[in-house]
């Protein structure tokens, strides 16, 4: 897999090492040439190139074209998406993902402007603090730039209904996916006769309206 990183601060730092980690292809373009200098120092010359992200040309030095992701993770929105549009009507790139970083903006990053995925940190995090009251165990992680739909990932709790039970047997809510059960340093990959234990982190695809009912299902069972 080869993926750009359009931006080379924390959060691009953070997906680069990730990536390393995961021995994946990859190239940060960062404007900045005193941090594509220390980035260079810490990745090597083949992992960066100094340049704007929203220039063509260098996204064309990045081999944009051949690129299975593209991420815009600057702190400028406005870089970010003219980043994705131009990554992917220009190159076609298969899979863009861009950080919203003013809330104010997200409406702007959408599937018309050549994003396919938007990660909003604000919103992320509200939605972090309202589920850390109202459901414990469950957790945004990404919130997709259409349908309503979003990744969340939530642990079984000691209570849950679901616990011993094999996953042909839990009637799950329809607009959801499970994709993903971690058991400790162990990742599962969920089938029919898969059972459930306490302490499982669950990550689905799911829309809003489910979340409740997944709540009812792993979490903590709650007295209506």
């Amino acid at each position: 897999m080869k993926v750009i990183i359009i931006g080379g601060g924390q959060v691009g730092m953070y997906m680069a090492d990730l990536l390393e980690k995961n021995k994946c292809e990859y190239v940060i373009i960062e404007a900045n040439r005193e941090r594509a200098k220390k980035l260079k120092e810490k990745y090597g010359d083949d992992h960066v190139l100094l340049g704007d992200g929203t220039s063509p040309t260098i996204l064309e030095s990045a081999e944009c074209d051949k690129a299975d992701v593209v991420t815009c993770v600057t702190g400028a929105d406005e870089v970010n998406l003219v980043a994705s549009t131009i990554a992917k009507f220009e190159f076609q790139a298969p899979r863009v993902i861009a950080r919203v970083n003013n809330p104010i903006n997200s409406w702007l990053f959408n599937l018309g402007m050549g994003v396919d995925a938007s990660v909003n940190q604000a919103d992320i995090i509200s939605h972090m603090v309202v589920e850390e009251m109202s459901m414990k165990s469950l957790m945004t992680l990404m919130q997709l730039s259409r349908g309503g739909y979003s990744i969340i990932q939530l642990t079984v709790q000691e209570t849950s209904q679901a616990i011993g039970k094999a996953i042909k047997d839990i009637k799950l809510p329809s607009s959801c996916l499970m994709i993903a059960i971690y058991r400790g340093e162990t990742m599962l990959i969920p089938h029919g006769n898969t059972t459930i234990f306490p302490g499982d982190k669950i990550m689905l695809f799911s829309d809003s309206k489910a979340h409740e009912k997944l709540n009812d299902l792993f979490g903590s069972m709650r007295i209506r």
